[in-house]
């Protein structure tokens, strides 16, 4: 006798999906929840308000990581003049694809609508080598809705002795306000990921890049409060109609961190974090 399977059939691992759908909306002078929906590995939580009118979610990847292959989908609606503020309970992990593996892949869509605001604070999104990567970041705004987000690339884990020297990385921050296209930042490597973050035009040896959206009507005005935040690392921002862009290079995430709370205290108007940003 003799098993069915032939031991030369390609081993088909377990991949993770997840699904999540949030809505919230106005009611009375408060933001409340309007739909969810989670399936696979992601999940949302709704933790104790922090702020009156402004509702907290934090978002968990139940699997613990991300492998090649595995896809996550999320989408955020944030309903008229309601208020919104969006963290992940920890950083992502982006582990080791197999060759024969497809890239993991993450969708994400903030739709927010007219005289709302939502605030995107995910942690960090961490690296790991032979790593590989395909990420979308879609921001569809009403005309005069509020938004603020960060993302954060960390190369491999400095105090782990972690280096990036293979990967692939595609990551998408798209912004529309209405059917304008106000941002379209595409990051594309292959390779060594590691000697390209060490070249002057890319990285300048930089471990971690952070990159911060604010999009609001009092944006350029707040150019130069957020430049003076910024402190000595490699950053600098910029403010165009109606958007402000800034970009922070650092060696390790834990400085890295300081800095963009730093700018966040100044767009939020001190408004505490989320918790688990301090955690």
């Amino acid at each position: 006798m003799c098993d069915g399977a032939s031991l030369s059939d390609p081993v088909r691992l377990q991949r993770a999906i997840g699904e999540l759908r949030v809505g919230v909306k106005r009611l009375g002078s408060e933001t409340v929840l309007d739909e969810l929906r989670q399936a696979g590995c992601l999940k949302a939580r709704f933790p104790r308000r922090l702020v009156p009118g402004w509702m907290d979610v934090v978002t968990l990847n139940t699997g613990g990581g991300i492998a090649g292959g595995d896809r996550l989908d999320l989408a955020f609606q944030i309903g008229v003049g309601a208020r919104a503020t969006v963290a992940a309970q920890a950083a992502e992990r982006f582990y080791r694809t197999l060759p024969r593996d497809a890239p993991s892949q993450v969708l994400t869509r903030l739709a927010v609508s007219e005289a709302a605001a939502l605030e995107w604070l995910p942690q960090e999104t961490i690296l790991f080598n032979h790593s590989a990567l395909e990420r979308r970041l879609e921001i569809d705004l009403a005309p005069d809705a509020s938004f603020l987000g960060v993302e954060t690339l960390v190369f491999g884990r400095a105090a782990m002795g972690e280096t990036v020297r293979l990967g692939r990385l595609r990551d998408l921050i798209q912004v529309r306000r209405g059917d304008d296209l106000l941002l379209h930042d595409a990051v594309r490597m292959d390779g060594d990921l590691a000697a390209r973050m060490r070249r002057p035009a890319i990285g300048k040896a930089a471990h971690v890049l952070a990159t911060l959206v604010y999009a609001a009507p009092d944006a350029e005005r707040r150019l130069d409060a957020v430049r003076a935040s910024l402190g000595c690392l490699e950053a600098a921002a910029s403010a165009w109609d109606g958007m402000l862009i800034a970009r922070i290079l650092g060696a390790d995430s834990a400085r890295v961190r300081r800095t963009l709370i730093g700018v966040l205290d100044v767009l939020r108007e001190s408004r505490p974090l989320p918790r688990v940003w301090l955690c």
